[in-house]
Protein backbone atom coordinates (compact mmCIF):
# COMPACT_ATOMS: atom_id res chain seq x y z
CA UNK A 1 0.00 0.00 0.00
CA UNK A 2 1.70 3.33 -0.69
CA UNK A 3 1.56 6.39 1.42
CA UNK A 4 2.23 10.12 0.33
CA UNK A 5 3.65 13.28 1.86
CA UNK A 6 3.34 16.67 0.54
CA UNK A 7 5.60 19.63 0.54
CA UNK A 8 6.39 22.98 -0.70
CA UNK A 9 10.05 22.39 -0.79
CA UNK A 10 12.29 19.47 -1.01
CA UNK A 11 15.84 19.95 0.20
CA UNK A 12 18.58 17.05 -0.67
CA UNK A 13 21.92 16.25 0.81
CA UNK A 14 24.30 14.70 -1.29
CA UNK A 15 26.88 12.48 -0.33
CA UNK A 16 24.80 8.82 0.93
CA UNK A 17 21.46 10.58 -0.30
CA UNK A 18 22.04 11.08 -4.20
CA UNK A 19 25.38 10.08 -4.96
CA UNK A 20 27.64 7.30 -3.51
CA UNK A 21 30.78 8.18 -3.33
CA UNK A 22 31.79 6.12 0.11
CA UNK A 23 34.60 4.48 -1.54
CA UNK A 24 36.56 7.51 -2.52
CA UNK A 25 35.48 9.23 0.82
CA UNK A 26 36.60 6.28 3.32
CA UNK A 27 39.66 5.55 1.28
CA UNK A 28 40.87 9.09 1.72
CA UNK A 29 39.88 9.78 5.35
CA UNK A 30 41.67 6.21 6.49
CA UNK A 31 44.43 7.64 5.06
CA UNK A 32 44.44 10.78 6.74
CA UNK A 33 43.50 8.64 10.04
CA UNK A 34 46.03 6.26 9.90
CA UNK A 35 48.60 9.19 9.06
CA UNK A 36 47.66 10.86 12.23
CA UNK A 37 47.50 7.51 14.72
CA UNK A 38 43.90 7.68 14.76
CA UNK A 39 41.82 4.41 14.37
CA UNK A 40 39.86 3.96 11.28
CA UNK A 41 36.42 2.94 12.38
CA UNK A 42 36.60 6.20 14.39
CA UNK A 43 37.31 8.19 11.58
CA UNK A 44 34.70 6.92 9.30
CA UNK A 45 32.18 7.27 12.75
CA UNK A 46 32.50 10.65 12.85
CA UNK A 47 32.70 12.84 9.21
CA UNK A 48 29.87 11.63 7.36
CA UNK A 49 27.54 14.78 6.75
CA UNK A 50 30.38 17.18 8.68
CA UNK A 51 32.55 19.68 6.40
CA UNK A 52 36.17 18.04 6.62
CA UNK A 53 37.26 20.75 9.38
CA UNK A 54 35.05 20.05 11.79
CA UNK A 55 35.31 16.27 11.59
CA UNK A 56 39.30 17.11 12.31
CA UNK A 57 38.29 19.34 14.93
CA UNK A 58 36.51 16.39 16.86
CA UNK A 59 38.61 14.01 16.26
CA UNK A 60 41.86 15.90 16.73
CA UNK A 61 40.55 18.20 19.60
CA UNK A 62 43.89 19.60 20.91
CA UNK A 63 44.58 20.73 17.46
CA UNK A 64 44.54 24.26 16.05
CA UNK A 65 41.45 25.09 13.46
CA UNK A 66 43.94 27.07 10.88
CA UNK A 67 45.73 23.21 10.66
CA UNK A 68 42.64 21.34 10.28
CA UNK A 69 41.26 23.98 7.62
CA UNK A 70 44.58 23.78 5.60
CA UNK A 71 44.72 20.15 5.58
CA UNK A 72 40.90 20.29 4.76
CA UNK A 73 41.29 22.03 1.56
CA UNK A 74 44.32 19.77 0.79
CA UNK A 75 41.45 16.61 1.12
CA UNK A 76 38.84 18.37 -1.04
CA UNK A 77 41.49 19.10 -3.88
CA UNK A 78 42.30 15.00 -3.70
CA UNK A 79 38.15 14.58 -3.61
CA UNK A 80 37.92 16.89 -6.76
CA UNK A 81 39.72 14.90 -8.35
CA UNK A 82 39.70 11.36 -7.73
CA UNK A 83 35.79 10.22 -8.88
CA UNK A 84 36.35 6.78 -9.80
CA UNK A 85 33.44 4.62 -8.02
CA UNK A 86 31.72 7.56 -7.38
CA UNK A 87 27.69 6.54 -8.81
CA UNK A 88 23.89 7.61 -8.36
CA UNK A 89 22.09 6.71 -5.42
CA UNK A 90 19.18 4.32 -7.41
CA UNK A 91 16.45 6.27 -8.37
CA UNK A 92 18.14 9.92 -7.72
CA UNK A 93 18.50 10.72 -11.64
CA UNK A 94 14.84 9.55 -12.12
CA UNK A 95 13.55 11.72 -8.65
CA UNK A 96 15.66 14.78 -9.58
CA UNK A 97 14.16 14.98 -13.22
CA UNK A 98 10.46 14.41 -10.78
CA UNK A 99 11.74 17.52 -9.38
CA UNK A 100 12.55 19.70 -12.42
CA UNK A 101 9.99 23.09 -12.22
CA UNK A 102 9.60 22.58 -8.21
CA UNK A 103 10.99 24.75 -4.99
CA UNK A 104 13.98 22.26 -4.27
CA UNK A 105 17.50 22.95 -2.91
CA UNK A 106 20.78 20.63 -2.50
CA UNK A 107 22.41 21.10 0.97
CA UNK A 108 25.47 19.56 1.08
CA UNK A 109 28.15 19.86 3.58
CA UNK A 110 30.91 19.66 0.48
CA UNK A 111 32.07 22.48 -1.52
CA UNK A 112 30.13 24.12 -4.58
CA UNK A 113 33.47 22.62 -6.93
CA UNK A 114 33.17 19.04 -4.99
CA UNK A 115 29.09 18.98 -5.26
CA UNK A 116 29.18 19.77 -9.18
CA UNK A 117 32.12 17.22 -9.33
CA UNK A 118 30.38 14.37 -7.67
CA UNK A 119 26.68 15.13 -9.37
CA UNK A 120 28.09 15.22 -12.42
CA UNK A 121 30.18 11.90 -11.90
CA UNK A 122 26.97 10.53 -11.29
CA UNK A 123 24.77 11.67 -14.19
CA UNK A 124 22.40 13.51 -10.91
CA UNK A 125 21.16 17.03 -12.69
CA UNK A 126 21.87 19.52 -10.13
CA UNK A 127 18.88 21.22 -8.39
CA UNK A 128 19.02 24.91 -9.58
CA UNK A 129 19.37 26.22 -5.79
CA UNK A 130 22.86 24.80 -4.14
CA UNK A 131 23.99 25.59 -0.24
CA UNK A 132 27.22 24.03 0.03
CA UNK A 133 30.42 24.71 2.27
CA UNK A 134 30.81 27.64 1.15
CA UNK A 135 27.37 29.40 2.10
CA UNK A 136 26.98 28.65 5.90
CA UNK A 137 29.16 29.40 9.09
CA UNK A 138 28.18 26.19 10.95
CA UNK A 139 28.08 22.60 9.32
CA UNK A 140 25.41 19.98 9.87
CA UNK A 141 23.94 18.85 12.64
CA UNK A 142 23.40 22.82 12.64
CA UNK A 143 20.33 23.56 10.95
CA UNK A 144 21.68 26.61 9.14
CA UNK A 145 22.07 25.31 5.52
CA UNK A 146 18.56 23.42 5.55
CA UNK A 147 16.96 26.89 7.11
CA UNK A 148 19.14 29.01 4.53
CA UNK A 149 17.44 27.02 1.72
CA UNK A 150 14.28 27.20 2.76
CA UNK A 151 14.44 31.02 3.01
CA UNK A 152 15.68 31.25 -0.39
CA UNK A 153 12.63 29.38 -1.80
CA UNK A 154 10.32 31.51 0.23
CA UNK A 155 8.78 27.86 2.03
CA UNK A 156 8.50 27.53 5.78
CA UNK A 157 10.69 25.06 7.82
CA UNK A 158 7.12 22.90 8.39
CA UNK A 159 6.51 22.49 4.65
CA UNK A 160 9.70 21.63 3.52
CA UNK A 161 11.13 17.46 3.63
CA UNK A 162 14.76 16.90 3.50
CA UNK A 163 16.29 13.90 1.72
CA UNK A 164 18.69 12.55 4.45
CA UNK A 165 21.71 10.07 5.22
CA UNK A 166 23.64 10.63 7.98
CA UNK A 167 23.03 11.59 11.77
CA UNK A 168 24.46 14.69 11.42
CA UNK A 169 22.16 15.72 9.15
CA UNK A 170 19.06 14.09 9.95
CA UNK A 171 20.08 15.99 13.49
CA UNK A 172 20.17 19.02 11.61
CA UNK A 173 16.73 18.64 9.53
CA UNK A 174 14.97 17.76 12.73
CA UNK A 175 16.21 20.87 14.78
CA UNK A 176 15.16 22.98 11.77
CA UNK A 177 11.46 21.94 12.11
CA UNK A 178 11.46 20.26 8.85
CA UNK A 179 10.13 16.40 8.36
CA UNK A 180 12.90 13.71 7.08
CA UNK A 181 13.05 11.06 4.50
CA UNK A 182 16.19 8.80 5.60
CA UNK A 183 17.90 7.22 2.66
CA UNK A 184 19.45 4.39 3.08
CA UNK A 185 20.11 1.38 5.30
CA UNK A 186 21.87 3.31 7.99
CA UNK A 187 19.40 5.92 8.31
CA UNK A 188 16.67 3.94 9.81
CA UNK A 189 19.03 4.09 13.11
CA UNK A 190 18.24 7.93 13.34
CA UNK A 191 14.63 7.70 13.60
CA UNK A 192 13.31 9.74 10.40
CA UNK A 193 9.88 10.28 9.92
CA UNK A 194 9.85 8.06 6.51
CA UNK A 195 12.79 5.79 5.66
CA UNK A 196 13.56 4.69 1.95
CA UNK A 197 16.88 1.86 0.97
CA UNK A 198 16.75 4.07 -2.22
CA UNK A 199 15.20 6.41 -3.95
CA UNK A 200 13.69 4.38 -6.40
CA UNK A 201 11.67 3.37 -3.52
CA UNK A 202 8.91 6.69 -4.30
CA UNK A 203 7.84 9.21 -6.99
CA UNK A 204 6.85 12.66 -7.22
CA UNK A 205 4.57 14.54 -8.47
CA UNK A 206 4.06 18.08 -8.82
CA UNK A 207 1.07 19.94 -7.82
CA UNK A 208 0.04 23.30 -7.71
CA UNK A 209 2.01 24.61 -4.58
CA UNK A 210 4.50 21.95 -4.37
CA UNK A 211 5.34 18.09 -4.86
CA UNK A 212 3.68 15.23 -3.92
CA UNK A 213 5.94 12.28 -2.83
CA UNK A 214 4.77 8.78 -2.74
CA UNK A 215 6.58 5.68 -1.31
CA UNK A 216 5.52 2.46 -2.99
Amino acid sequence: MSETLSAKAVLLDMDGTLVDSSAVVERLWTEWGREHGLDPERVLSVIHGRQGQESMAILLPERPQELNVAENQAMLAREVQELDGVRAVPGAPALLGGLAGTRHALVTSATLALATARMTAGGVPMPPLVVSAEDVTRSKPDPEGFLAAAAALSAKPHDCVVFEDSQAGITAARAAGMRVVGVGEAASAFDPDHHVLDLNALSCTATSDGVLLTFH
